[in-house]
């Protein structure tokens, strides 16, 4: 995404506008916010424009009724009914979904859940429709849910009989306090995490954790959040999947030295293809395992990965 300095008032090409290089949307500080929060009120977006430049709002609206800003109703609340409002994966699109993707979990995956028909906004036409959805809940160190994540599914099976992602420009949205939280994998608040893996990708960090079940793993969900990715207490090594792709190298390096400063050795995991899901995909588990086992800590390999 960049930001033209100069160039027409209005259009995708005006002055002080972004635009994404990858779809050619394109909007200004509201879109962002807009979208990034959640929201869908012009009023919430502004109170909350307001609330992040620290410009002062008015006390009072028409009707003489003093509103809450939107930093104060919190969007983890939106995120929470959400969540309560889907159901356990099991059975769904969203489970064969995931397998069709080589991922493999246990029912005691508790941040993973589906919604058979999940609200979705075009940001281009503005047009709305609802999809099934495979929601994945971003939660801090405590377990108490700050946000999530829903992947919009397919609702019909593709050629080779597989679910696939929506026929959408972006399937994937977030929402609410993302930053410094994560999908957990594994996590349990009452026991200690010495070691753990870190990604930005949820099914980059799902593959993991199938090949490695025992594993605790965090998605952070962008480049950036990866890099302010909160360490569980205790941690002692911290193992950090990346794509083969440049686009998460600053969160990477920004996480590792973040880790050292913590104490906490930081280890990259490299994968062999595109990412770690296109090799549990076109390479196997067994195959994905043994090139794991190189890049672990000889102790995690014996302790983490299969016999044999």
């Amino acid at each position: 995404m960049f930001v033209r300095l100069s160039g027409p008032e209005s259009g995708p090409g005006a002055a002080g506008h972004w635009t994404d290089a990858a779809t050619a949307e394109f909007g200004d500080l509201l879109d962002v916010i807009r979208e990034s929060c959640g929201l869908t009120e012009f009023r919430d977006v502004a109170d909350e424009a307001r609330r992040f430049l620290s410009m002062p709002r008015p006390e009072m609206q028409s009707h003489g009724a003093q509103r809450q800003p939107a930093a104060v109703r919190g969007y983890p609340e939106s995120a929470c009914r959400l969540f309560a409002m889907s159901q356990p994966i099991v059975g769904t699109l969203a489970e064969r979904y995931l397998a069709s993707r080589g991922i493999l979990l246990t029912a005691r995956e508790r941040a993973l859940r589906f919604h058979p028909g999940c609200y979705y906004r075009d940001l281009v036409t503005g047009e709305t429709q609802t999809l099934p959805a495979l929601i994945a809940a971003v939660t801090n160190l405590d377990g108490r849910l700050s946000g999530l994540q829903r992947t919009y599914l397919s609702p019909g099976l593709d050629p080779s009989g597989k679910v696939g992602k929506a026929q959408l420009i972006d399937p994937r949205r977030s929402l609410g306090h993302l930053f410094g939280n994560a999908i957990w994998l594994g996590l349990d608040p009452r026991m200690p995490i010495p070691v753990m893996a870190a990604g930005e990708g949820f099914e980059t960090m799902a593959s993991l954790r199938t090949v490695m079940p025992a594993l605790p793993v965090a998605a952070a969900t962008s480049a950036n959040h990866l890099a302010g990715l909160i360490f569980p207490p205790g941690c002692r090594r911290l193992y950090i999947a990346a794509d083969a792709d440049a686009a998460g190298r600053h969160g990477i390096e920004r996480l590792s030295q973040r880790a050292g400063e913590a104490g906490i050795l930081a280890l990259v995991l490299r994968p062999q293809l595109g990412d770690f899901n296109d090799d549990l995909r076109h390479v196997g588990p067994a195959h994905l395992a043994a090139s794991l086992a190189d890049q672990l800590v000889p102790e995690d390999a014996r302790f983490f990965l299969p016999a044999g």
